[in-house]
């Protein structure tokens, strides 16, 4: 059973992520945990199973109005999503700086990845990502999927893992990418962007040949481009590929900054529809 964690603020954005992440989980059994942040002096954590909501719950004055809230995502989820009895959904309302809540539930609960717009209620539509879901990925280590706003879920026939072959791949890192290639059997596209046209150093051929070994189960290719800006580069292969997700690991530091905190979204169009799944080094 896979356990995902999707924090809320109730956001067309946010509302777009949850739908996305139960088709994309649509064939697994699956806990789902929406998770409501709000910073007050007086309240504890709440937390109850949607077969619960009628129940009569604890409530204060500061609780009440994301209470309602939840359900009405609860709601929303039983009208849209009725037949999938593999589902069970559990909201929780916290108290706490936000970070700080997204680490306690993903440990206490034992999340396998977390899935959350890329934007909330902000009003900075030129940004990539948002502050929330930019402190999520950057500080806590799991898996996380940024749905944009205008992402739509179709079943991913093509992946992009951008990489510069500088890290000595984790497997168990590259466990969650694993999973969507054997569930979904897309081709997966491992694409290099070099700023000058150079050969691949020993480590690089090393780090090459090490995916070209663990992904041999599945259909892949290398490819390879020279550009000055990585992030239109990126947009290039998105676009002529027609790339349903674009995957890469944090610690390539090298191409991850560039692309989601270094451009703007008038500039990388494709960051408005295409989902992006962040893995992280395991503890």
């Amino acid at each position: 059973m896979k356990k995902i964690l999707l924090p809320t603020d109730f956001s067309k954005n946010s509302w777009n992520a949850i739908k996305y992440a139960i088709h994309f989980f649509e064939n697994e059994t699956c806990d789902f945990y929406i998770l409501h942040v709000h910073k007050l002096s007086n309240i504890v954590a709440i937390d109850y199973s949607y077969a619960n909501e009628d129940d009569v719950i604890t409530e204060d004055v500061h609780t009440k109005p994301a209470m309602q809230q939840l359900r009405k995502v609860l709601r929303q989820i039983k009208t849209q999503f009725p037949a999938n009895t593999n589902h069970r959904f559990y909201p929780l309302y916290d108290y706490n700086f936000f970070v700080e809540s997204i680490r306690k539930h993903v440990e206490e609960k034992k999340i396998d990845m977390i899935v959350m717009g890329t934007k909330g209620t902000s009003r900075l539509k030129k940004i990539i990502v948002g502050s929330n879901t930019g402190d999520v990925i950057t500080k806590v280590k799991c898996p996380t999927l940024a749905v944009p706003e205008k992402a739509q879920f179709v079943k991913p026939k093509d992946i992009a893992f951008p990489t510069d072959f500088s890290l000595n791949y984790d497997m168990r890192m590259l466990e969650p990418l694993s999973n969507i290639l054997e569930n979904y059997k897309p081709a997966l596209r491992i694409l290099n962007i070099s700023r000058n046209k150079t050969d691949l150093n020993m480590e690089q051929k090393r780090n090459r040949a090490l995916l070209d070994d663990y992904f041999s189960y599945i259909t892949h290719s290398f490819h390879y481009l020279t550009n000055t800006n990585i992030e239109k580069a990126i947009q290039f292969f998105v676009e002529s590929r027609h790339i349903h997700m674009v995957c890469m690991v944090a610690k390539n530091l090298n191409y991850f900054h560039q692309i989601l905190f270094h451009s703007k979204v008038e500039e990388i169009s494709y960051h408005t529809e295409i989902p992006f799944l962040v893995l992280h080094e395991k503890n």
